[in-house]
């Protein structure tokens, strides 16, 4: 259990030290306005990801409901 917290805060502290480094290419899409770019195209891959597993779980209960 002590290594599961050690780990555990070990791993908090990683992210927190990676968060504070400066990302010069963020900065940079920043500067420029194509930071809004990255997050529309983001947004569409992931809404279409998120579509794509509704419709697949309506088709695999659709085939469920067949099935029985």
């Amino acid at each position: 259990m002590k290594a599961v917290f050690i780990l555990f805060f070990s791993l908090i502290s990683f992210v927190a030290s990676a968060q504070a480094s400066d990302i010069e290419m963020a900065d940079q899409f920043r500067a420029d306005g194509k930071i809004y770019v990255v997050i529309a195209v983001v947004s569409v891959v992931l809404i279409g990801l998120f579509a794509y597993l509704f419709r697949l779980e309506s088709k695999v209960s659709a085939l469920e409901k067949r099935s029985k």
